[in-house]
């Protein structure tokens, strides 16, 4: 949802209008501007992810400072996430500082002072987490502010934080958003813990046990067009045996081989589907997300949705078109 663009604000009221857009969909700060008035520029959307907060600024220079009168005045402790897209971030806490970029996660204590904020022109994407929610005590948050980097959750939590805000307005009305932001809240206490605390705590190992499943479910997402992608791989990346992977998955109900199929045949579904992959072939998708045979691919589509790839191609392209499917047969099983 868009909350402000300064486009359509006049001139003398964008100062005041930016300082509220950003205390309402984040926590109050204090905030000083490189531009005056006439020069800011700022784009701000929020959305909601089964109670995270999630928005993205996209604005001229500027410098935001959380003091300890504001984190005395916090009703619910939070964290936040954030993920710069453009720009070089400059970050201020515990007496450190840090410039983040592109390749960086930027954990915010908003219960303790800090400042943050870039220079010239550049955009940055936040999600607000309750610190209840996340269950992470606030000495482990305090700790990991500077130490994500060190972490081996680094990589994985990226990837996952750029894939969530790739459309975050669809996951938002998935009817999965429960469980993306389930898997979102794991991921980011697994990170949070891995960097602040030694690994052979006990609060590591729970915390690394609690959220094993999520954490390989990630990494197979990431995976999916890989066709070596198997069980002895997924196990070994995270040094557990195949037995227990197995049993993970069991004591939540899914079949891993199972789901790896069904997360595939769903980008394939997506692929066959967008005007981007009109000039693949049928065969050439079915390679791109991890079939090694195009018989197999076509056998467990069918199965799945009914009618074939091509069929669906062939729907999909005319409801793009505006024109209805040829026939009854090649409609999608509910």
């Amino acid at each position: 949802m868009l909350l402000l663009d300064t486009a359509a604000v006049p001139v003398a009221q964008r100062v005041e209008a930016f300082h509220h857009t950003h205390n309402q969909a984040s926590v109050p700060k204090y905030f000083t501007h490189e531009e005056h008035a006439s020069g800011l520029r700022a784009r701000v959307e929020a959305w909601q992810l089964d109670g995270l907060t999630l928005f993205a600024s996209s604005n001229t220079g500027f410098r935001l400072t959380r003091t300890a009168r504001h984190v005395r005045q916090e009703a619910v402790p939070v964290i936040g996430i954030a993920l710069q897209n453009e720009g070089v971030g400059r970050s201020e806490a515990n007496g450190e500082q840090q410039l983040l970029g592109q390749s960086d996660i930027h954990l915010c204590n908003e219960m303790a002072p800090h400042h943050y904020g870039w220079s010239q022109h550049g955009s940055a994407q936040a999600l607000l987490i309750e610190l209840d929610r996340l269950d992470v005590p606030m000495d482990s948050v305090q700790k990991a502010v500077s130490r994500l980097r060190a972490s081996p959750m680094h990589s994985l939590v990226h990837q996952h934080l750029r894939s969530l805000w790739q459309d975050p307005g669809a996951i938002e009305k998935d009817p999965s958003a429960p469980m993306v932001a389930k898997a979102t809240v794991e991921l980011v206490r697994a990170l949070v813990i891995s960097a602040a605390e030694d690994e052979r705590s006990a609060l590591s190992r729970s915390v690394m046990d609690d959220t094993l499943l999520s954490r390989v479910q990630a990494y197979v997402l990431h995976r999916l067009a890989d066709p070596a992608l198997g069980p002895e791989r997924i196990a070994h990346e995270h040094g557990i045996s195949v037995r227990h992977l197995f049993g993970v998955f069991q004591r939540a109900g899914i079949s891993l081989e199972q789901w790896i199929i069904s997360e595939r045949l769903e980008r394939a579904r997506e692929d066959l589907a967008s005007e981007c992959s009109e000039r693949r072939t049928i065969e050439a998708v079915s390679r791109r997300w991890g079939f090694s045979r195009p018989s197999h691919f076509s056998r467990r589509f069918r199965d799945k949705y009914g009618l074939s790839p091509s069929e669906w191609r062939r729907q999909a392209r005319s409801t793009d078109h505006g024109t209805e499917p040829a026939s009854e047969d090649v409609r999608p099983v509910p």
